[in-house]
């Protein structure tokens, strides 16, 4: 299978660059799965079902979220009417939604999508490790899905890291979203999972993490918030890392991916 996953969807800048490129990379990269990060998609905080539509519209096979999937609160009703719509699957019993949903790709394939939340820096939520766990577990790859995506939401990178190797040979891509900044990292594990610390974000550069400069810096420089943060609107670098899967499920290759913007631009060589 070839996957796409696409970092964290930030404000207008984002979604534009989203909806104007992924039709033409899903018919010339042949993609059979895309999964798109939207959690900072409506202004920067959070997701409503306009731009979760516009998303499966362009071509996204599911949308996973973090820790701002609550934001827009009209995500806690229109999330059950959302199956490809993916929240942490280590919030507490009863939160709506899923944490995971099994999703046909476009080749007809099973693609399980899996979404978690990290804790160190971050809200404490249930042990991801042992959510995780069990998902793999009920659905091992090869025979309950021929392939696996895990967006682990996350701060720290020594705990992203841990999560991927905890899932090497279990699941195809182990990607880590959140901090907005694409790593260098990217790499197929030992047992043929492929992971990224961070595959960074799909919004404009010309920022401090996808918001307006002015008020990080003036929160950094007075420790006084004088205003809301407000996503930048120049042309946005679409993040994502590319993987392409053998018929068990496991990675063979990866490849970072960067268009536009104001980051240097990388295309997976093994796709024409």
């Amino acid at each position: 299978m070839r996957i796409l996953f696409i970092g964290d969807i930030v404000g207008r800048s984002g979604r534009t660059a989203l909806s104007s490129r992924l039709p033409g990379l899903i018919t010339e990269w042949k993609l059979d799965l895309v999964v798109v990060n939207g959690e900072n998609a409506a202004g920067g905080f959070g997701i409503t079902e306009a731009i979760y539509n516009e998303f499966i519209d362009a071509g996204a096979d599911a949308v996973t979220l973090g820790n701002h999937s609550w934001d827009q609160r009209e995500a806690l009703v229109f999330i059950e009417r959302a199956p490809r719509l993916i929240r942490p699957l280590n919030y507490p019993a009863g939160t709506p939604g899923r944490g995971a949903a099994m999703i046909e790709a476009k080749n007809g394939a099973r693609a399980l999508v899996i979404n978690a939340m990290a804790r160190i820096f971050m809200d404490p939520l249930d042990d991801p490790f042992a959510a995780i766990d069990r998902e793999l577990a009920a659905c091992p790859l090869g025979e309950g899905a021929d392939a696996i995506v895990v967006d682990f939401h996350g701060e720290a990178t020594s705990e992203k890291q841990a999560m991927g190797c905890f899932c090497d040979g279990r699941a195809s891509l182990v990607v880590g979203t959140h901090t907005h900044v694409p790593t260098a990292d990217h790499r197929i594990l030992p047992a043929r999972t492929a992971f990224i610390s961070d595959v960074g974000m799909t919004g404009d550069f010309d920022s401090v993490i996808g918001m307006n400069k002015d008020e990080p810096l003036n929160r950094f420089l007075r420790k006084i918030a004088t205003s809301r943060f407000e996503p930048a609107s120049g042309p946005a670098t679409l993040c994502g890392l590319a993987v392409e899967t053998d018929a068990k499920g496991l990675a063979g290759k990866v490849a970072p991916v960067r268009l536009g913007g104001g980051l240097e631009e990388a295309r997976p060589g093994f796709w024409p």
